[in-house]
């Protein structure tokens, strides 16, 4: 099995910056993509930002050119880094992977329990 530990959330204010990381741990041949998604309270959950399958980032309108998403790839660890954080950042982030267990095998979804990030001044 694969487990996804998200750490780094908390509380800042707005425009204040936080930096998240999900280490990915267990029985992994290889990661295809990881990324994070965000849920905040009576929403649905959506795409922050994301490796892609073949390397390229993806990110949400509402992030761009605020948030980064970075990788290390021998620690099996992604980081978001999140600047001028503003009210509307406030929700749940979530970490999540597509992993490959064995070679040849397709890839499994897994999703980590999220870190809560609140901006609040």
């Amino acid at each position: 099995q694969v487990q996804l530990v998200e750490s780094g959330g908390g509380l800042v204010q707005p425009g204040g910056s936080l930096r998240l990381s999900c280490a990915a741990s267990g029985s992994i041949f290889s990661i295809n993509a990881m990324g994070w998604y965000r849920q905040a309270p009576g929403k649905q959950r959506e795409l922050v930002a994301t490796f892609t399958r073949g390397g390229r980032t993806n990110y949400a309108d509402s992030v761009k050119g605020r948030f980064t998403i970075s990788r290390d790839n021998t620690k099996n660890t992604v980081y978001l880094q999140m600047n001028s954080l503003k009210p509307e950042d406030t929700a749940v982030y979530i970490c999540d992977a597509y992993v490959s267990l064995k070679f040849g095998l397709s890839p499994t979804h897994y999703w980590g329990q999220g870190t809560q990030v609140t901006v609040s001044s």
